[in-house]
């Protein structure tokens, strides 16, 4: 069966060649240089953007967004406190850095609604994602039954709401089964590392809490 040429494209992305890669890494250098959030003529993956609803019309924007890795980075606090609330280890946000690029960019286009984003690389210290905004007042948005639903007004400020798939996925709303990462996963792990004695209960001394009975055959007194 023949393949679409988004095939192709998701393929090199997922499998990149040796001249992708230095192409890649000429491209983020120049990203660089760039201001945070830059406005693009197209998307640079073409396949996820069409995946999320893009479509290549009047109405609909893209934007590359800039955000730095890592935690929040807090000055210390200069009054007492205990180690525990210093804040010296770091301070984990609680939102991802794709919903906050989102987030930044809806911020920057007050006229626009944030459809979806998707990642496009990263080098030693930001990571970079595109934004898919759409004008919710654009006549080819009003037309395109496919996209109108994002003129509704219940859709307002969707990304400072949780509307969007990175605000979902925070809130717990897009689940998986039996991948990593589920509460289901991670359960069953610990109870198999707990049946195995390799979890951190066992190397500290933790006593083993016996039912009444086997106390009164020992003559224990619980």
């Amino acid at each position: 069966m023949a393949r679409s040429a988004y095939h192709y494209m998701a393929l090199l992305w997922r499998k990149p060649t040796e001249e992708y890669e230095k192409f890649m890494k000429h491209k983020l250098a120049e990203w660089r240089r760039e201001p945070s959030i830059v406005r693009i003529e197209k998307p640079t993956r073409l396949d996820r953007a069409r995946r999320l609803g893009y479509k290549a019309k009047p109405g609909f924007v893209v934007v590359r967004v800039r955000v730095r890795k890592g935690g929040l980075r807090k000055p210390r606090p200069r009054s007492g406190r205990r180690p525990k609330r210093m804040g010296i280890y770091g301070h984990t946000p609680k939102k991802s850095l794709r919903l906050i690029a989102e987030e930044r960019a809806a911020r920057k286009y007050r006229n626009l609604e944030v459809l979806n984003s998707y990642y496009v690389g990263e080098d030693g210290l930001y990571k970079y994602y595109e934004v898919i905004l759409v004008d919710p007042h654009h006549p080819a948005i009003l037309r395109d039954p496919d996209i109108n639903w994002i003129a509704s007004p219940s859709q307002r400020g969707r990304v400072f709401r949780g509307k969007t798939s990175a605000g979902r996925k925070m809130r717990g709303m897009i689940r998986f089964r039996g991948l990593k990462g589920t509460h289901k996963y991670k359960w069953k792990k610990k109870q198999k590392e707990r049946e195995l004695k390799k979890r951190h209960e066992a190397s500290r001394g933790a006593r083993l809490i016996a039912p009444k009975e086997v106390y009164e055959e020992l003559g224990i007194e619980k």
